[in-house]
């Protein structure tokens, strides 16, 4: 990663040219309905001016060599080729008009002769109502033939969409040779976000990536045994693990089982 720092001044002056900044006009059958863990850069400005600095743009642990301290807000471009002349801007999805952005983000400390590869964007997420249709199987409730995988089961993220791309196959394969299907365990992170999926409430329902939130809640005398938040998360994560291990270890029971069938 490249780390570009700003001070308060060159702060206020990017915010206020962003903020003035032209969108792209919304089509009519398009709503703006945002997924709050990936908002464009701009709707974050209009939420506060301080808003960006304590998301893609906040410098904590990012420390100037040049003065020894953190800045007052910083954007990181991570490098996208081996040769190293190619860079994105972490967490700047937008829907600026092109020449826009390329005014606005020439405001950016160290980009100010910046050549633009490929202006940013934002993008769709289709995904079902999943609390309505999905059991935590990955099949639906009224087809329970049917599976759906991955992204459009209401997770977001590449681990999160593996995972259920990973149980909805598991259970197809078990479906199709005539055997029980599996609930990942409640612990785990597989286990936590099919629970979200298939019951959390409709009225509302957003996609997801995993959170500590989402896993099964530790019991009262558990919880009282930490005082410090990273202890509490350690533990779930231990016995996360330990219920992962078990149920693996009974699944390769099932494959035996399935082998050892004429």
């Amino acid at each position: 990663y490249l780390n570009c720092p700003f001070d308060r001044e060159q702060y206020a002056i990017f915010y206020q040219a962003l903020i003035e900044a032209q969108s792209v006009p919304l089509q009519r059958f398009e709503e703006t309905r945002w997924f709050e863990s990936c908002l464009p850069i701009e709707e974050l400005a209009r939420r506060g001016v301080d808003t960006m600095r304590y998301g893609p743009m906040k410098p904590v642990g990012l420390v100037d060599p040049r003065t020894g301290r953190e800045p007052y807000a910083a954007v990181q471009l991570r490098q996208e080729n081996l040769m190293a002349d190619a860079y994105s801007l972490v967490g700047f999805q937008n829907h600026l008009r092109y020449g826009e952005q390329a005014r606005v983000l020439r405001l950016i400390p160290g980009m100010e002769n910046a050549e633009f590869l490929q202006f940013g964007q934002i993008h769709r997420n289709t995904y079902i109502c999943s609390p309505r249709v999905l059991r935590p199987t990955m099949q639906m409730r009224e087809r329970p033939d049917v599976f759906f995988a991955g992204q459009i089961t209401g997770v977001e993220g590449y681990v999160e969409s593996v995972a259920m791309g990973w149980l909805a196959g598991v259970n197809a394969a078990r479906l199709a040779t005539g055997q029980m299907l599996v609930e990942a365990p409640p612990r785990s992170a597989t286990g936590a976000l099919a629970r979200y999926v298939a019951n959390a409430e409709t009225k509302n329902f957003q996609p997801v990536n995993i959170t500590f939130a989402l896993l099964h809640p530790l019991d009262e005398q558990d919880g009282r045994r930490f005082r410090r938040k990273r202890d509490r998360h350690q533990f779930q994560v231990d016995l996360a693990l330990k219920e992962w291990n078990a149920w693996l270890q009974e699944a390769k029971h099932w494959v035996t089982a399935l082998e050892a069938t004429p």
